[in-house]
């Protein structure tokens, strides 16, 4: 059973400066010691945001409302904790645009529905400084046209073919696609003769 299919996501945009942004910046761990997710949303830059006040541009009131991240290079590096995208989505950011993902993290972000493209330093620096200039800028991320639009601005994007056909199909959740051969994976399970000494009295 496909889930939603995304095709098209926009909103206005935010960026976060740095190369090698790893995901204890994302989330710090003392946060994961939670058994929900429900509030990573609340923890997500904490640290950095405690440390730099205002001048932190997740603290930044003109940019309040954003769903769009911005970033550099190697984004979300480090552990592989699926927190760090849950804050991310929690937060309200639904998807981002950067020069390159850390590839677990890239893979735990389309698993849960997020449009994680990439584009060049030199498109991503005029989209940066278009935003800076006028925050109220809508971005839309085209993902069967692989491109992101803004102003007068059409910049080509970048994704996995693989990533790509999961999100505008609908298929990027394991889950329902397990329990739709949930019938085939048990007539499986019957043909192997040692799955008979794992059976439940």
């Amino acid at each position: 059973m496909p889930g939603k299919k995304i095709i098209q996501v926009g909103g206005r945009g935010v960026y976060i400066p740095g190369n090698d942004i790893d995901t204890d910046q994302l989330i710090p761990a003392i946060h994961l010691k939670e058994v929900t997710f429900d509030r990573m949303g609340d923890y997500f830059f904490k640290d950095a945001r405690l440390k730099a006040g205002h001048d932190h541009p997740l603290n930044n009131p003109k940019y309040a409302g954003a769903s769009v991240l911005l970033g550099d290079e190697n984004f979300g590096c480090g552990s592989s904790r699926e927190h760090a995208v849950q804050a991310m989505f929690r937060a309200g950011f639904y998807s981002m645009i950067a020069e390159s993902f850390a590839e677990i993290f890239f893979g735990n972000a389309i698993a849960n529905g997020l449009a994680m493209v990439t584009a060049s330093s030199k498109d991503i620096s005029k989209m940066v400084t278009a935003i800076e200039d006028n925050p109220q800028i809508h971005i839309l991320i085209d993902l069967e046209n692989m491109v992101t639009k803004y102003e007068t601005h059409t910049v080509d994007v970048h994704m996995p073919d693989s990533a790509r056909t999961a999100l505008i199909e609908g298929l990027y959740d394991p889950v329902p696609l397990m329990l739709e051969a949930e019938a085939e994976i048990e007539a499986t399970a019957a043909r192997q003769p040692y799955m008979n000494d794992y059976k439940i009295a």
